[in-house]
């Protein structure tokens, strides 16, 4: 590629980079002709002592990484370790399988069967193919794969990037990554959203540029351009400039031009992502997801443990608000300690207060802890269920929080049903929070993690924006506050369609307030309502897209 070439990917982290593209080398596959196995009892050994090297160095690096990042890290090392991997490994040794063959193939059989979980679990298979891929490198004796050593500031390039690499890279040296493969929910795109590294996905085609080759791309609109011109280079930079100019007055509470409030709130997961957030200018937290404390784990955390890190988490917030959702796990997320058996859906299954409402344990053990952390506080605690479907529903969970002394109880609204029936079941209820990211995928019937169907995944979809204005609807009427924690809060531009629709607070990851903030200061309410309404309006979500841009004021051109 020696002359311009652009191309499209999907932008999952907003902003602008040019660089040398460094290539993240590629697995070593088995080889063709390996021999059969010959002595299986050796061969398992050898494999064993791989697996266990592998995970120590997963451990290795879960010490030295964040908090956020270290459970992604142990969670590999856990996969490396599993004993149930081991024993398929040996059943194709003990065939006589070539032994990294076996490797290979047993791990593709996990891979399918996680794939078919959906949800959290299919998000593990690229954790997966990662201990596989550094088995294999051990067994024919490389180096393991991954990111090189960055030793200058370069562009990243990779079929899709395993946690136990994204987890590593800093703003400082990874100028943005661009993957192959993967989606706007991949652990690539969250993270590098949290580390503020522009990031486009589903770039088919980058891996066929050479190492080195000069890379200009804006990680909002999924735009790379391959050897730019000065003249593109010059546009993208001065694109930039604009950006940090109109980012560096976003200060202060979340309003619009004429004044009406919307808090931007922070979505976090661990203590040091409270304290990282406590310390930046959001309004609270919108969403504290507490699964961090519970998977991967043999046996359910204390009580006692629970408490102190809710406790923490509270005071770090001082008087700001902190909105909790009970642990969303089951069968797409499967705990060791409460494992319902397989389901053939287990997206449409017994996950979230669905397994709160068999396994009330696990439940009432969260909401003791959540009790005793708001009382030894006094914080501005707010408590949600995940996946809640129906009134009574609502009405069960809302029982269970108040008889504790907690005050104020919400939902999740995620499923169509509940956005239809928001009416009903906010009158049980203080408030309701939408997550947009299921929310879609039930909407649209499309697997939130299958990059192949980013189109009917994407946000600004007019049929997702009709559900949330039947669910604000439901909230104006009962006079109780609708706000969102999903991905599409942190879109500057759907924070402006979102606010003309009725929402009440948004939420996001906190590198993405500024550019919400801003994109709100600069646009009044009643723009925002004719925005949504046009968006709506719209027969796609890339029409519905424009015609917001479209009727924005210029900064917003520069915050996508």
């Amino acid at each position: 590629m020696s002359g311009p070439t652009t191309f499209h990917g999907t932008g999952v982290s907003a902003g602008t980079a040019v660089g040398p593209l460094v290539v993240v080398s590629q697995a070593p596959r088995p080889p063709a002709d390996e021999p059969a196995t010959t002595d299986p009892a050796a061969a398992a050994q050898r494999v064993t002592e791989v697996l266990e090297a592998v995970a120590a160095g997963l451990e290795a690096r879960a010490a030295k990484a964040s908090e956020s990042a270290r459970p992604i890290l142990e969670a590999g090392a856990m996969m490396a370790r599993d004993p149930g991997l081991m024993a398929s490994i040996d059943a194709k040794l003990q065939a006589g399988v070539g032994i990294t063959t076996a490797v290979d193939a047993a791990v593709e059989e996990y891979c399918t069967m996680l794939a078919s979980l959906g949800g959290y679990m299919a998000e593990r298979v690229t954790d997966l193919r990662d201990v596989r891929d550094r088995a294999v490198a051990r067994l024919v004796g490389q180096a393991e794969p991954g990111v090189p050593d960055l030793t200058e500031p370069s562009v990243l390039a990779a079929a899709d990037l395993a946690p136990a690499e994204t987890a590593t890279l800093t703003a400082e040296t990874c100028l943005g990554i661009i993957t192959a493969a993967g989606g706007p929910t991949s652990h690539t795109a969250i993270l590098a959203a949290q580390l503020g590294i522009p990031a486009v996905v589903q770039a088919a085609g980058i891996l066929d540029v050479p190492p080195g080759t000069v890379v200009a791309f804006d990680g909002g609109v999924g735009e790379i351009t391959i050897n730019p011109t000065e003249a593109e280079v010059e546009l993208l930079v001065e694109r930039k400039r604009r950006r940090q100019a109109a980012l560096a007055g976003g200060t202060g509470v979340g309003a619009t031009k004429d004044g009406y409030p919307m808090p931007l709130l922070a979505n976090i997961g661990t203590v040091d992502d409270a304290h990282a957030a406590a310390a930046q200018a959001v309004e609270g937290v919108g969403l504290f997801r507490t699964e961090f404390l519970f998977l991967d784990r043999d046996t359910m955390p204390t009580v006692a443990e629970q408490t102190a890190t809710y406790t923490e988490v509270l005071k770090a917030f001082g008087e700001r608000r902190v909105v909790v959702r009970t642990l969303d796990a089951g069968a797409d997320k499967p705990l060791k300690f409460a494992d319902l058996g397989p389901e053939e859906n287990p997206a449409l299954g017994r996950r979230g207060l669905r397994l709160g409402m068999i396994r009330t344990d696990i439940l009432d053990a969260q909401l003791e802890a959540l009790a005793a952390a708001y009382q030894a506080t006094g914080a501005d605690l707010r408590v949600m269920a995940p996946m809640v479907a129906t009134q009574a529903e609502a009405i069960w969970f809302a029982e269970k929080v108040r008889a504790l002394g907690i005050p104020k109880v919400g939902v999740m609204i995620e499923i169509p049903a509940a956005a239809i029936r928001s009416k009903g079941i906010l009158y049980n209820v203080d408030f309701a929070s939408l997550g947009t990211n299921d929310l879609q995928q039930y909407t649209m019937a499309a697997d939130r993690m299958q990059g192949e169907l980013g189109d009917l995944l994407n946000p600004w979809e007019p049929a997702l924006l009709d559900v949330i204005a039947l669910a604000c609807q439901g909230g104006k009427e009962m006079g109780k506050p609708v706000g969102v924690c999903g991905e599409a809060g942190g879109d500057p531009g759907l924070a402006l369609v979102l606010t003309g629709l009725g929402v009440k607070s948004l939420s996001m990851a906190t590198g993405k307030v500024p550019a919400v903030r801003t994109a709100l200061a600069a646009h009044t309410l009643e723009t925002c309502q004719q925005m949504a309404a046009a968006a709506r309006a719209a027969t796609s979500a890339s029409e519905a897209r424009a015609a917001v841009v479209a009727m924005a004021e210029p900064v917003l051109a520069d915050l996508l």
